[in-house]
C-alpha cells in the first residue's frame, strides 16, 4: 500500500443540536473539536462546519455533503449520540455508511466510563464512507477531549488505509500506530 503524503487535513466538523441551531444557545462543541484537532496535528487542517437540528435526514445529508462533496477525510460529529428520542445521530450515521468500525463505538464508551458511569447510554459509533473516517463524538466539549486524546493514535493509520493524508501528531501525544514502520508519527 501506498501512502499519500499530504500536507493538510480536510477536517469536517457536524454539531447536531436542535437548541444551538435555534439559536437558544452557542455550540462550543463544534468549535471545540476544530481547536482539538488544529492544536494535535503538525499538519495544516482546513475545515468545513456544519451546525444541524436533530433529524436524521437533515444529519445524513450533512455528512454525504462532508465527505462525498467537500472530500473531507475525516468528520467528526457531536451531539445526538444518546438515548433520547430526537437523539438519531447514529443511525444518520449508520444509512451512509460504507464499513462500521465496531472498535470507535466500543473505545469511546470504555474512555468514558472512566469518568462517567453513563457512558454505557452512548450510542457512538465510527464507520468508513468512501474515502472518509466519519467518528461520533459526545456533546461536551471536555468529553471531546477526553475521547480524542485516546483515539488519536489510532486515528491516522485508519485515514492512511482509506487512502486519505499522512497525518502528523504534535509529539505531547505520542506517535500515531502504523505497523511495520519504525518511524512512526
Amino acid at each position: 500500500m501506498k501512502i499519500k503524503k499530504v500536507d493538510s487535513l480536510h477536517l469536517g466538523v457536524l454539531t447536531v443540536s436542535d437548541r444551538a441551531k435555534e439559536g437558544v444557545y452557542k455550540d462550543l462543541s463544534g468549535p471545540a473539536i476544530i481547536d482539538w484537532v488544529k492544536k494535535s496535528l503538525q499538519n495544516l487542517v482546513k475545515v468545513d462546519y456544519i451546525l444541524v437540528n436533530d433529524e436524521e435526514k437533515n444529519i445524513a445529508n450533512a455528512l454525504v455533503n462532508l465527505c462525498d462533496k467537500k472530500n473531507c477525510a475525516l468528520v467528526l460529529t457531536t451531539g445526538g449520540t444518546g438515548p433520547a428520542k430526537r437523539d438519531v445521530t447514529p443511525e444518520a450515521t449508520l444509512s451512509v455508511a460504507t464499513k462500521v468500525l465496531d472498535g470507535f463505538g466500543e473505545k469511546m464508551r470504555s474512555i468514558s466510563l472512566k469518568y462517567v458511569p453513563t457512558a454505557i447510554l452512548s450510542r457512538q459509533v465510527g464507520v468508513i464512507r468512501n474515502n472518509s473516517l466519519i467518528i461520533n463524538l459526545p456533546g461536551r466539549p471536555k468529553a471531546i477531549g477526553e475521547i480524542l486524546d485516546e483515539l488519536v493514535l489510532a486515528i491516522p493509520y485508519c485515514i492512511d488505509l482509506i487512502g486519505g493524508p499522512y497525518l502528523i501528531l504534535n509529539q505531547d501525544l505520542g506517535k500515531a500506530y502504523r505497523p511495520n514502520n519504525n518511524n512512526n508519527n
